[in-house]
């Protein structure tokens, strides 16, 4: 006897959205770009077309609002990059300008500080006092970075009765005093030191509260299998620690590309031109030089400097949330 198969069901098609449902969803996205409206009206003003405005200054020679801007091309950034010697000097080695300076600012500035941040990080945590120890440490950060300056220039006076350092230099070691901000090859360290200090308590508290955040019982299972302090830190501690660094990195790499105001109050630039950095450039031709095209190809620099640090940052912020 033969059977005939049996039909095969068919799934019946989805239900259609309704008029309505679409019209509210419509409505919600307008509604959401209607909320979102006002800060993209002060992000244009305030970010987008002052960025603008620089990039297209840094072609042109005087400014778009007396009428006499003449273009010249790429010539600013020729200018800079070949014949500014205070800008860039390869002339000589070491290399100098400011560009070289914001290069030193780079290497030692973010490395002290991350080593003496992480540092101060993992031992605040085991001291009695913690919140009083980094309350003490932290309070640099709240002082103004004029106000650092001045506190800095009192410490460097070359005068042992009024300079803390030269009186340490003078009585303990019997040496004569040094001008710390007068000499050319040691004017950059000195600075940098100063606003390392000003800086480092940042870093300890954000690394401080990451520690915190660590699982004790990662610690403690490391610990009952016979791991050392230094492996525990090295093995556990520092690679669950790597996106608070990569954090506290770009905003040390930020803070040392735009540095300004502590050398324009302790050295104005010198002695010389030997403290230059490219933001102090940037002000120098735009202010005091009557150069505002010339200026703006420095901020152009800068731009350029920043946004691939700031892309990657965000990729890797992207990252850490997918994997999350």
């Amino acid at each position: 006897m033969s059977t005939q198969p049996l039909p095969t069901p068919v799934a019946a098609p989805p239900p259609r959205e309704g008029r309505s449902v679409r019209l509210w969803s419509g409505f919600e996205r307008l509604q959401g770009m209607l909320f979102v409206l006002p800060a993209l009206l002060v992000l244009a003003i305030f970010l987008i077309y002052p960025a603008y405005y620089t990039i297209r200054l840094a072609f042109y020679e005087g400014d778009f609002h007396f009428g006499f801007a003449h273009y010249l091309g790429v010539d600013n950034f020729k200018q800079l990059l070949t014949n500014d010697h205070d800008f860039l000097d390869l002339s000589k080695f070491p290399p100098g300008g400011a560009l070289i300076n914001n290069l030193r600012w780079v290497i030692f500035y973010i490395s002290l500080s991350l080593i003496i941040g992480l540092a101060l990080a993992v031992l605040a945590v085991r001291v009695r006092y913690e919140r009083v120890v980094k309350t003490a440490i932290f309070v640099p950060m709240a002082i103004s970075a004029t106000a650092v300056g001045i506190i800095w220039l009192l410490v460097y006076n070359t005068d042992s009765n009024i300079g803390v350092l030269n009186a340490l230099w003078h009585g303990a070691l019997g040496k004569h005093s040094v001008s710390w901000l007068g000499n050319p090859g040691i004017v950059n360290y000195a600075l940098i030191f100063a606003y390392i200090w000003a800086s480092v308590g940042f870093v300890m508290v954000v690394l401080s509260a990451a520690i915190k955040g660590i699982p004790t019982e990662i610690m403690e299972a490391a610990r009952v299998d016979g791991a050392g302090e230094w492996n525990i830190f090295r093995r556990i501690m520092l690679p669950m620690l790597s996106l608070p660094l990569s954090v506290v990195t770009i905003w040390l790499f930020i803070n040392v590309i735009k540095v300004f105001d502590i050398i324009y109050v302790m050295t104005g630039g010198g002695p010389g031109t030997s403290s230059r950095v490219i933001a102090f450039t940037m002000y120098e031709e735009t202010f005091h030089n009557g150069r505002p095209g010339y200026g703006a190809a420095v901020a152009v620099i800068m731009l350029v400097l920043i946004a691939p640090v700031m892309v990657l940052n965000v990729r890797r912020f992207r990252t850490e949330k997918v994997v999350a």
